[in-house]
C-alpha cells in the first residue's frame, strides 16, 4: 500500500507523514475568482451603475462583491446596512441574505448533482438528518460560529473539504478572511506545482443549498454521522505505536473484541493510516466494529510508514523479530555517514514511496549546491534541498550528491530479504512499485508472532491481496511453518516473485494461486474449506490508490475504484466465517 493524508494535524507528526495534507487539495477556479474580481470588473461596472450615485470606493466595494458572485441590489443592501468600512460584516450580511434566500422553502427540490462525490452526496444526506429546517429556522444565527463559517465557505464556492481542513488548521476562532486566505493560498501553492501540470480539470462546484432533494446513499453497515459532529470517531493516535512496539515502554495493553469479531478464523488487514475521512470508520463497522491499530513502522525501522491494522489476533505476549533492524539512516545506510551534510538533521527516512527521484532533480541540486561551494549554502538552498530529500526519500552519496534509493537497498528497510524482487525479467520500475505497496515486515512479524504458540504445527492461511509475499515473508521469519497458502494477487510480477522466494525458501507446504478476488465466491471457498480444512488466518490489505494523500487524481476514498476492494475483502471473510461455522 501507498501512503495517505488527511488527519487532524494536532494529532500526527508532520515531520514522517506520507503526505502533507495541503497537496491534497483540489485546485479550484474559486481561488481567483475570490482573489481577482477583476475578470468580472466590466459586469460589476454594468450593475453598480444600476444604483443612484455611488462614489468611488462604494463602486469599488459593489465591484468586489459582485465579482465574487453576489447579486447587485443584495451588496447594495448589505453596504447600506454596514457602512463601506467593515467588508467582513458586509460580507456575513450577504451570506446569511443568500442563504435565506436558498433555503429549502425558497427553492424546489432537484436531484443531487451526479458529478459530486460521494463525500458531499452523504454529508448532504447526513445534514437532512441532523437539521429539521422550518419557518422559524430559515436562519444561520442559531449555528455554531465554528459551523457557520464552514457554510460561509460553502456558499462562496469552496468545498466542505476545503473548508472543514481550513477550519482545523486556523482554529474555530478565525474569521472568514483569515479560512478564505488560507484556502487560497493553498490553492495557489498547488497550481504553482510542476508535478501538476497535466492534472484532471476539477470537478464543477455546487454551491451549499444548490439542491434541497438530498440524494441518499447507503452501504451496509455505515451508520448517520454529520460533519457538525466533532471530528471523527476514529482520530491518530500521538505517538503512533498502537497496543506497543518493542521499543518503546508501554502500559500492559488490553483490549475486549466485539462478540461478531471472535475466531476461527483470525483476521488481519491493513491500509494507509491517513485515508479521506470517514474511511477508517466505515472499514471498523464493516470488520465487526474492531478499533484499528495505527502504527507507524519508525519504531521498527528507518523508514517511516503510518499505516492502520484491523485483527482480532490476542495482542499480549507478542515478540519481534531478531536481530532488530537499524532503527537510523546512518545505522541502515553507514556509507552515506561520510558525505552527510551537519545542516540536514534528518535520522528517519519518510514512507517508502512507489517511484522515485529523476536524474534531472537530482542534478539541479548538484548544481544548486556547487554554487556555494564556501561554507554552508545560505537558508533558502537548505530549505530547498532537505524539502526534496525528504519527499523524495534522497540519501548523500558524494560531495554534494544526492541520489534515490536502489532497490536492495528498500528491500532492507521493509525487511525482505535481499534481492527479493530480484531477476526474472523483472524491471527496476516493477521493483520500486512492487516494494512500495507491500507491508514493512517487521512490524507485520511483530503482530504476528503470537500465533507461533497457537499454531505450532504451522498455519494454513488465506493470503488476500498478496503483492509480493509479505505476509509469507512475515510468517517465514517468525519460523510458523506455511502448510498451505491461498494466494490471490493480480499482478502477474508479484506472483512470480512470490512463486520464486517459494521455492527458494523450500517450502514443504502448497501454494495455490488465483488471480482475481472475484474468483473466491461461495462455491469456490465452500471447495477450498472443505479440501484443506479450514483457514487459520485471513490477510490482507486491499489497494491503497485511491485512499493515499499522493494520489491527487483519484483520492475517492473506498469508493474508488481499487480502494473498493475492501468490500471484496470483507465478503470474502465474512463467507469463510459463516462457511467455517456451518462446518463445524
Amino acid at each position: 500500500n501507498g501512503n495517505a493524508s488527511g488527519e487532524e494535524s494536532c494529532n500526527i507528526d508532520w515531520d514522517t507523514e506520507d503526505e502533507l495534507e495541503i497537496q491534497s487539495f483540489p485546485l479550484s477556479p474559486s481561488c481567483s475568482r475570490a482573489t481577482n474580481p477583476r475578470e468580472q470588473a466590466t459586469v460589476g461596472d454594468g450593475e453598480a451603475n444600476l444604483h443612484t450615485g455611488p462614489g468611488p470606493s462604494q463602486s469599488k466595494l459593489i465591484r468586489h462583491f459582485v465579482g465574487m458572485g453576489f447579486p447587485d441590489k443584495l451588496v447594495a443592501q448589505a453596504i447600506e446596512e454596514n457602512g463601506e468600512g467593515n467588508s467582513e460584516s458586509i460580507l456575513e450580511t450577504l451570506l446569511t441574505y443568500s442563504a435565506l434566500e436558498n433555503s429549502p422553502q425558497q427553492q424546489k427540490p432537484s436531484d443531487s448533482d451526479h458529478s459530486t462525490s460521494d463525500y458531499y452526496e452523504n454529508f448532504d444526506d447526513d445534514l437532512s438528518d441532523s437539521y429539521s429546517w422550518s419557518e422559524d429556522e430559515d436562519s444561520t444565527d442559531s449555528l455554531p460560529i465554528k459551523d457557520k463559517n464552514v457554510l460561509s465557505l460553502a456558499k462562496m464556492g469552496y468545498t466542505m473539504e476545503e473548508a472543514s481542513i481550513a477550519m482545523e488548521r486556523c482554529g474555530p476562532g478565525s474569521s472568514i478572511a483569515e479560512l478564505a486566505d488560507f484556502i487560497c493560498a493553498a490553492q495557489m501553492a498547488k497550481a504553482a506545482d510542476p508535478f501538476l501540470l497535466d492534472e484532471e480539470k476539477p470537478k464543477p462546484k455546487r454551491k451549499f443549498f444548490e439542491n434541497e432533494l438530498w440524494k441518499r446513499k447507503r452501504h451496509r453497515g455505515c451508520d448517520r454521522r454529520t460533519m457538525f459532529e466533532d471530528g471523527e470517531t476514529i482520530r491518530l493516535p500521538n505517538p503512533m505505536i498502537g497496543y506497543g512496539v518493542p521499543t518503546e515502554l508501554c502500559p500492559t495493553p488490553y483490549r475486549s473484541l466485539p462478540e461478531a469479531a471472535m475466531g476461527p478464523p483470525y483476521f488481519y488487514y491493513e491500509n494507509v493510516a491517513l485515508a479521506p475521512k470517514g474511511v477508517w470508520d466505515t472499514i471498523k463497522r464493516f470488520l465487526y466494529d474492531v478499533e484499528p491499530e495505527f502504527v507507524d513502522s519508525k519504531y521498527f525501522c528507518a523508514a517511516a510508514r503510518k499505516r492502520g491494522y484491523v485483527h482480532n489476533l490476542p495482542i499480549n505476549n507478542r515478540f519481534p523479530l531478531l536481530p532488530l533492524p537499524p532503527r537510523t539512516i546512518h545505522e541502515a545506510l553507514p556509507l552515506s555517514r561520510r558525505w552527510w551534510p551537519s545542516w540536514d538533521t534528518r535520522t528517519k527516512l519518510n514512507c517508502l514511496q512507489t517511484c522515485i527521484g529523476s536524474a534531472k532533480l537530482t542534478e539541479r541540486i548538484r548544481k544548486a549546491l556547487e554554487d556555494h561551494q564556501e561554507g554552508e549554502p545560505p537558508l533558502h538552498v537548505q530549505k530547498y534541498v532537505l524539502d526534496e530529500c525528504r519527499k523524495w526519500n534522497l540519501v548523500w552519496v558524494g560531495r554534494n550528491k544526492l541520489a534515490p534509493l536502489e532497490c536492495d537497498e528498500v528491500e532492507m528497510l521493509l525487511g525482505f530479504p535481499k534481492n527479493h524482487t530480484r531477476g526474472g525479467g523483472i524491471s527496476r520500475t516493477d521493483r520500486y512499485k512492487s516494494l512500495g505497496n507491500s507491508f514493512q515486515i517487521d512490524t507485520v512479524a511483530y503482530h504476528l508472532s503470537v500465533l507461533k504458540d497457537l499454531f505450532p504445527g504451522g498455519v494454513k492461511l488465506l493470503s488476500l491481496f498478496s503483492g509480493i509475499g509479505g505476509a509469507e515473508v512475515a510468517l517465514y521469519r517468525l519460523g510458523i511453518p506455511l502448510k498451505t497458502v491461498v494466494s490471490v494477487e493480480k499482478s502477474e510480477v508479484n506472483r512470480n516473485i512470490v512463486r520464486s522466494w517459494w521455492e527458494q525458501t523450500n517450502q514443504k507446504g502448497n501454494l495455490i494461486d488465483f488471480v482475481d478476488v472475484q474468483q473466491l465466491d461461495g462455491d469456490r471457498l465452500e471447495q477450498l474449506i472443505h479440501s484443506i480444512g479450514g483457514f487459520d488466518i485471513v490477510i490482507g490489505g486491499s489497494p491503497c490508490n485511491n485512499l493515499a494523500g499522493s494520489n491527487r487524481h483519484h483520492r475517492d476514498g473506498l469508493e474508488g475504484k481499487e480502494s473498493s476492494l475492501f468490500y471484496d475483502y470483507f465478503r470474502i471473510l465474512d463467507l469463510v466465517k459463516c462457511i467455517m461455522a456451518k462446518q463445524r
